[in-house]
């Protein structure tokens, strides 16, 4: 028996949660580094600490910058000099997100599939029933939200329940009175998850702390487990609660799950999606800060003078003439190749940060002169990404999988009559990533390969563009305009 077994069934719940808090295999995700990461108003640009305004040197009884601070920089000087701040540029870039969005779309803008072959009248019964637990949640959103979250903070969890209603109903095709719900646990939003893995790296636990106000506002940790046949909650006074003497057991807990599994699906990955790239990331932005800053003071032209200047033309003077003494020199500055310099490492840079990540660049001003491009061209332009998403397959694999086979255990346990058929379907989920279809192409290849012949019926074409009500109507309507345009009468002939 697992020492958490022994522990729990001891009743010994302060070893119990110190056992479940070591038992987990990695170290726990740094949630405030990365949500500082994601968020582009937290990056270290625009922190005062790492990036400090400029003290500037003025005249302390000038108005011009309105409130000025006097600082005395030097006791012995007899003059007290004055010094405003001046707010340094802080250009901070949001391509964390821009990163995670990305690998989202890819991942999940198609519908992920799941395959089977049901065998037998119960078999398909059930597979239907699990599509429409799968569409009553609106997994599609929450494909979404599960890669956010895991590209984001690392890992996720999702807890699949059963709620009582109080009229029967037969959405999933028997009459019951259940509904089946999920929930996620993130880092994101404030989770520390542990799971417990035995020797052969099953899951044999699942434990989540959290903290929350209670009614009278003071802080309450709480800590609670999932085991194949319990549902455990302690709580704690404090906002964290590592003191196991403080741990109790929340009143109506430990209970009982009737499904034989732990009704958690777990995902996570080693690192956040930028992980590679935000040393890089950081370069970009205080590069681009650091070229504003210079443009503030260089952009406008300015003259450089040798000599004595005896007259200077007004501002906004047409014809302005700058007079000087004899052997007076007045010329622009000039900034070539600095900025070239610079130009080339922000290219350089970005170009990195996309190809680490295999992020495809496709803002307005890359794709705009592409023009139309076959699906083949289109495949080869977004490999990169695509060849993301199979790596990703080894989380999302196991991941759906799994979600499924919690939703079958549940099915059967609602519908005794089909719990065996729940047992023995097997689902198999298939993720396609998202690209653009080149509709003329697949039909240009679906029509060669029949021969030349058309691929579908009129009706069809006319069903899957839209654009009728009444698909039926519309074919009469085109097959009677094509009898009017063949049709032909014959009589006599006119002079």
């Amino acid at each position: 028996m697992p020492p958490i077994d022994e522990l729990l069934k001891a009743g010994d719940y302060p070893a119990a949660i110190n056992e479940l808090r070591n038992g987990r295999i990695t170290t726990l995700p740094n949630s405030e580094q990365y949500a500082a990461q994601y968020d582009p108003a937290k990056h270290d640009i625009n922190d005062p600490r790492k990036r400090p305004d400029k003290l500037v040197v003025i005249d302390k009884d000038s108005e011009e910058y309105g409130q000025v601070k006097n600082i005395n920089v030097n006791a012995e000087l007899t003059t007290e000099q004055g010094f405003r701040i001046e707010p340094v540029a802080r250009i901070a870039l949001a391509l964390q997100k821009l990163i995670v969005k990305r690998a989202v779309a890819f991942t999940f803008g198609n519908p992920p599939a799941y395959d089977a072959d049901p065998q037998g009248d119960e078999e398909k019964a059930v597979f239907a029933a699990l599509k429409r637990v799968f569409h009553e949640v609106k997994e599609r959103t929450l494909n979404r939200r599960v890669a956010r979250s895991i590209f984001n903070s690392t890992e996720v969890a999702e807890y699949w329940y059963p709620v009582e209603t109080e009229e029967t109903h037969d959405l999933y095709g028997f009459p019951t009175k259940t509904k089946f719900r999920v929930a996620l646990f993130s880092p994101a939003f404030g989770d520390k998850l542990y799971p417990y893995f035995d020797d052969n790296r099953d899951l044999i636990a699942f434990s989540r702390e959290f903290t929350k106000k209670a009614d009278d506002l003071t802080t309450r940790t709480y800590f609670e487990t999932y085991t194949k046949d319990a549902h455990y909650i302690w709580t704690a006074e404090g906002p964290t609660g590592t003191e196991a003497k403080n741990w109790e057991l929340v009143e109506g807990y430990p209970k009982q799950l009737t499904i034989g599994k732990i009704p958690i699906v777990y995902g996570s990955q080693p690192a956040v999606e930028w992980e590679d790239v935000q040393s890089l990331i950081d370069r970009l932005e205080k590069l681009l800060s650091n070229f504003a800053d210079t443009n503030d003071y260089h952009a406008s032209p300015k003259i450089f003078v040798e000599g004595k200047i005896l007259g200077f033309a007004r501002k906004g003077e047409a014809g302005a003439i700058i007079e000087g003494e004899e052997g007076a020199k007045a010329t622009y500055l000039s900034w070539a190749q600095a900025p070239e310099s610079v130009r080339l490492e922000i290219d350089t840079l970005l170009r990195m940060i996309y190809t680490i990540t295999q992020t495809p660049d496709i803002s307005f001003d890359s794709v705009k002169g592409i023009g139309a491009i076959s699906g083949v061209a289109l495949q080869l332009l977004f490999m990169d990404a695509h060849l993301k998403v199979q790596d990703k397959m080894e989380v999302f694999d196991d991941y759906l999988t799994r979600r499924a086979n919690i939703v079958l255990a549940y099915l059967g346990a609602a519908n005794v009559k089909n719990k065996a058929a729940a047992r023995r379907l097997i689902v198999s989920p298939r993720i396609t990533p998202y690209i653009i279809e080149d509709e003329q192409a697949k039909i240009n290849i679906l029509q060669g390969a029949n021969g030349g012949k058309p691929i579908a019926s009129q009706k069809t074409t006319i069903r899957r563009l839209g654009w009728a009500e009444d698909p039926d109507a519309e074919q009469a309507e085109i097959q009677t305009e094509e009898d009017r345009a063949n049709a032909w009468t014959e009589g006599e002939p006119t002079l």
